[in-house]
């Protein structure tokens, strides 16, 4: 029998702003995934209220509540395995060769939906304040029979 699909919701830089929008968006989500630059503590309050949450901690969540949060995380789901960091710049193993099928990053406010070298990388974009003239975004990764679909969602 096969399981049903996997829902988690990706979002990422939301900078002490959690839009109402979003929190729409990741109801109903399994898994929730905060890839840093989170702002405050009651951000990720609120996204627990919703589901499950793993985070990572990003270059500005400087403050005493974030000393705990990682700066890396390795998860798995649905058989895949997820390699979680904030910014892909710091990225200092080779995903493939560390048996990785997903890469998740935050930190530059642009979306991404990329498979190299057969590694999907994924960033969901920044759902807090607009930076330039990036869109306002997160991802909802969708997990079924070890495959991942991503969906970008623009708010």
């Amino acid at each position: 029998m096969t399981k049903p699909p996997l829902r988690i919701g990706v979002i990422a830089d939301t900078h002490n702003l959690l839009r109402p929008e979003a929190l729409e968006r990741l109801r109903g989500c399994h898994q929730l995934l905060h890839l840093g630059d989170i702002g405050k503590a009651e951000i990720l309050n609120a996204l627990r209220q919703l589901a499950p949450l793993n985070v990572v901690r990003g270059n500005n969540d400087t403050d005493a509540w974030a000393e705990a949060l990682p700066e890396t995380l390795c998860l798995e789901f649905g058989g895949l395995r997820l390699y979680l960091i904030h910014d892909l710049k710091q990225l200092s193993i080779d995903p493939r060769a560390e048996g990785f099928d997903l890469v998740l990053a935050g930190h530059s406010h642009k979306p991404l939906n990329e498979v190299r070298d057969g590694v999907l990388y994924l960033n969901p974009g920044s759902a807090g304040p607009r930076r330039f003239k990036l869109p306002i975004s997160l991802a909802i990764l969708t997990i079924s029979e070890g495959r991942a679909e991503v969906e970008m969602i623009t708010l």
